[in-house]
């Protein structure tokens, strides 16, 4: 009896070892990336900065937060952090620019996410849909499109 009990113990133990695999550590880009769509259908908020109502600014603020990054709070700051890259560069965590007035100023940003047909897909806070993922795809935001930053490798 003692020695079916102790089979059965090795089985069970043997057997489930892939439930006791470590978490794979997530590159800080892509830890931006998943707690930025953690906020996805949260309302904007002008100077929000949380699940309540968040801003663009605040959403890239807690996001890389979240990931030990220390990044300005505001879109006008942003704009002088990292380093400028091309947008046929961007990868998941850039920052990603847009002039969404007549003004010469950057007024919003976003994070990149991923790529759809090589096309660069990013999430931002919507004045007018909250937080979601939109495409440089949509004439809107390519005719926006200022400039993409990269503040972490």
């Amino acid at each position: 009896m003692r020695k079916l009990i102790f089979f059965v113990i090795i089985a069970v133990l043997t057997s489930s070892c892939g439930v006791f695999k470590s978490e794979k550590k997530l590159k800080p880009r892509d830890g931006v990336v998943l707690y930025a769509k953690e906020y996805i259908g949260t309302p904007y908020s002008l100077g929000g900065n949380n699940t309540r109502g968040i801003d663009c600014s605040g959403l890239i603020h807690n996001a890389f937060k979240k990931q030990g990054v220390r990044v300005s709070r505001t879109v006008d700051l942003l704009r002088k952090e990292g380093k400028r890259i091309s947008i046929d560069r961007a990868k998941p965590g850039d920052i990603i620019f847009f002039r969404t007035s007549k003004k010469r100023k950057l007024t919003h940003a976003g994070i990149v996410v991923g790529r759809k047909r090589d096309i660069p897909l990013f999430i931002h806070a919507s004045s007018s849909r909250g937080v979601i993922i939109s495409s440089m795809n949509d004439s809107y935001w390519n005719n926006a499109y200022a400039q993409t930053r990269r503040l972490i490798r």
